[in-house]
């Protein structure tokens, strides 16, 4: 049986690891501000799969909208079999990091997007840890 699929996840503001053969995956929809393509060490941008304008706009990051933020983005993940598989190509070669810009560190698409990642039944790997428990 081989290993769970290595997915983490951090903010493009946050210094990037040196090396250590991690494939970097920006998940944002837009470009972060103030940072340059150089800078960030990116393997590669997958903005198809970021949650939509209108969800992103409703959801602003607010805690009592997270758990429905993280339902409507896994129903835009499903109706996206195309960037599901861009980003399940990556966890299939390696370790993955997926960036995201927000200030917010837990309350974020990347989080949600880990998770479906993780849950997928045809994603690499062993079956996924249990479900992080939703915020309020």
């Amino acid at each position: 049986m081989s290993a769970a699929p290595d997915i983490g996840v951090a903010r493009v503001y946050d210094d990037a690891p040196a090396g250590g053969g991690r494939a970097r995956l920006l998940v944002d929809r837009l470009w972060p501000r103030g940072v340059s393509r150089a800078a960030l060490g990116l393997d590669a941008w997958l903005k198809d799969i970021a949650p939509s304008h209108e969800l992103r706009r409703w959801f602003g990051h607010d805690p009592a909208r997270a758990a429905e933020f993280a339902r409507r983005y896994r129903a835009e993940l499903d109706a996206n079999p195309a960037a599901v598989a861009a980003a399940l190509a990556w966890v299939a070669k390696g370790p993955v990091t997926l960036l995201y810009a927000a200030r917010e560190r837990e309350l974020n698409q990347a989080h949600v997007l880990r998770d479906y990642l993780l849950g997928r039944p045809d994603r690499p790997g062993p079956p996924p840890p249990p479900p992080r428990e939703e915020l309020p």
